[in-house]
């Protein structure tokens, strides 16, 4: 006897389609390339650092985070990530769903570059890592994952929080673009901590100065 009513998940799953049709998918590629050029401008990324990706593509439909995932907005972002990681050079780092305690899809080259980094045994899917890191798992050169990572800026689209994933100390950066979608977007570069006190130096004076009077240490 077929059924008479749909499930919750077989209305969401109808509206979360409607709304992505109503989404134009091209552009939302094109933001995401203007803000993660920004962010590698405006943190000065160089190639071989990384950059976190946090990416609810529930929110970008305009659901609730973690209800709706959607391959199809999925794709489009990782196109405009590897667009731009290609012009720059860095690594990318999609970052799963609390299912999975956000552990990251990056390509396996990286690990020889940061050898402190320990590859975990998961496979990440729609209902557990998400959509967009199920979508980077598939489709990075030689994929894995990670636990933890320290990455030198990241990309936030839809309020993921990727803090936990950046190096200290995390500088905020504005993007020109605040929606990706429907989603919020917010990005950090980082830059070494400030030590020293009062009397530190942290721009390289030429010549050096050897003396001058004052207190000296040691």
């Amino acid at each position: 006897m077929a059924r008479l009513k749909q499930t919750e998940g077989e209305r969401l799953s109808v509206s979360s389609k409607q709304k992505e049709e109503g989404l134009n998918l091209a552009r939302i590629g094109k933001d995401v390339e203007q803000v993660l050029r920004e962010l590698v401008q405006a943190g000065g990324i160089r190639p071989g650092q990384i950059v976190v990706i946090g990416t609810s593509t529930s929110e970008v439909i305009g659901r609730r985070i973690g209800t709706s995932g959607t391959g199809a907005v999925a794709e489009h972002i990782f196109r405009a990530v590897d667009t731009v990681r290609r012009e720059a050079g860095f690594y990318p780092a999609f970052q799963c769903c609390e299912h999975l305690n956000r552990a990251l899809v990056v390509e396996r080259e990286m690990l020889r570059s940061y050898p402190q980094l320990e590859e975990v045994s998961v496979v990440p899917v729609g209902k557990a890592g998400g959509s967009m890191a199920a979508y980077a798992y598939r489709h990075l050169q030689d994929a894995c994952v990670v636990e933890t990572i320290a990455a030198h800026a990241g990309l936030d689209i839809g309020d993921t929080l990727i803090g936990m994933h950046l190096r200290r100390v995390a500088v905020p950066a504005r993007p020109s673009v605040r929606t990706i979608g429907h989603a919020h977007v917010n990005m950090a570069y980082t830059r070494p901590k400030l030590i020293g006190g009062v009397r530190a130096v942290y721009e390289l004076e030429q010549p050096d100065p050897e003396d001058g009077g004052g207190t000296f240490c040691d």
